[in-house]
């Protein structure tokens, strides 16, 4: 039996197995209004189709000025619901669960998408913003905007944010809701001693620094229908001395599960542009296995997964519950199927397809 292929129950949803698609942003709303457009629908359904048993969206932005780039999907008001409601029947008519990512990009906000022939922040003349939510006025970058220091008013306006993306969520059909707190953005930033340099309750000591993600985890899972899991994305570590670190990582899942968190998605990084960072093969695996020990939670691993064997291992050697695959999905979208071949287990083809490659 592979254990790749074995289902998973999180509160009341079991998928059909432990290979999720990873939040891959695609920049693809052409009116730069967040709404989701025919692109998303046959990107995620395909993926689905493809054997996947979780299938989550790129990030979502919970406000407009949170958008990594203006043309980033958005969940920041009630008109985002009813694009997003095919993607999910999409999703669920393939036999996959639908997951969305949703986002706030804070200091990295408001940046070109990547095949522009333009690189870095968009000026407002070029459809871009200047106000840059942050911590702390403390750029990326030396050549990059000073953020705006949020007040505590603001704080928690982002808070009633996620909150209402949240809900949002739920009544577009999503099985599965993700927070993103990694990768350098609003979130990870105020968990970060880099770029959290405030001295109020939300800065300075551990525990003021994770006190945000406190208060959106509480306002999430008070939206969130019971039997739906609540899962968090995080940089397990920055890299940096001095940043954040792998304990801090498993420190921060134990205060947030007794409030609602199910599961953590382990990436890492984001913080400085000049952190080491080993790339390699399943290099970030080690941070989910430490927090599903460590904290006793089951975890998400991502990062160079390529291969069916490679996932596999970490799945059957209890180093995470899920693979999260983002670069070899997009170029292979039956990445699963084939996974399944290598591994002498029945592809779950659908019917239409079914008939015909078994």
């Amino acid at each position: 039996m592979s254990a790749l292929f074995a289902p998973l129950t999180l509160r009341s949803l079991t998928l059909r197995n432990r290979i999720a698609l990873s939040p891959m942003c695609t920049y693809s709303c052409e009116a730069k209004d967040g709404l989701a457009t025919s692109w998303h629908i046959h990107h995620l359904a395909s993926r689905a189709a493809g054997g996947c048993g979780l299938v989550m969206t790129e990030a979502t932005a919970v406000l407009p000025e949170g958008r990594i780039s203006p043309q980033d999907l958005g969940i920041w008001s009630d008109d985002h619901i009813a694009p997003l409601k095919p993607v999910t029947e999409a999703v669920h008519s393939m036999g996959a669960a639908s997951a969305i990512q949703i986002a706030h990009a804070g200091r990295k906000a408001g940046t070109y998408r990547p095949w522009s022939e333009i690189r870095g922040y968009i000026p407002e003349s070029d459809g871009g913003w200047n106000k840059k939510d942050a911590p702390s006025a403390v750029p990326f970058r030396e050549d990059t905007p000073i953020p705006h220091e949020m007040s505590k008013d603001e704080i928690k306006n982002i808070i009633t944010a996620f909150s209402e993306a949240t809900r949002r969520s739920h009544e577009a059909g999503f099985q599965v809701v993700e927070l993103h707190s990694a990768h350098g953005y609003l979130l990870h930033q105020f968990l970060s001693p880099i770029s959290n340099h405030r001295t109020d309750e939300y800065g300075g000591s551990f525990e003021n620094r994770t006190r945000l993600h406190r208060e959106v985890v509480t306002a999430c899972r008070a939206v969130l229908p019971e039997n739906k899991p609540l899962m968090m994305r995080i940089s397990g570590t920055d890299w940096v001395e001095g940043g954040w670190t792998i304990e801090d990582s498993i420190e921060l899942t134990k205060t947030l599960m007794p409030l609602g968190l199910d599961f953590v998605d382990v990436s890492s990084g984001g913080s400085t542009a000049n952190a080491d960072i080993p790339v390699g093969p399943g290099y970030q695996v080690h941070l989910a296995e430490a927090i599903k020990h460590g904290a006793t939670i089951p975890t998400g691993a991502v990062g160079s997964i390529t291969n069916a064997h490679q996932a596999e291992a970490i799945i059957a050697g209890n180093r995470a519950d899920m693979v999260f695959i983002g670069r070899e999905l997009l170029r292979t979208p039956y990445w699963a199927h084939e996974a399944a071949k290598s591994l002498n287990v029945n592809p779950m083809w659908p019917n239409q397809y079914a008939w015909a490659v078994g």
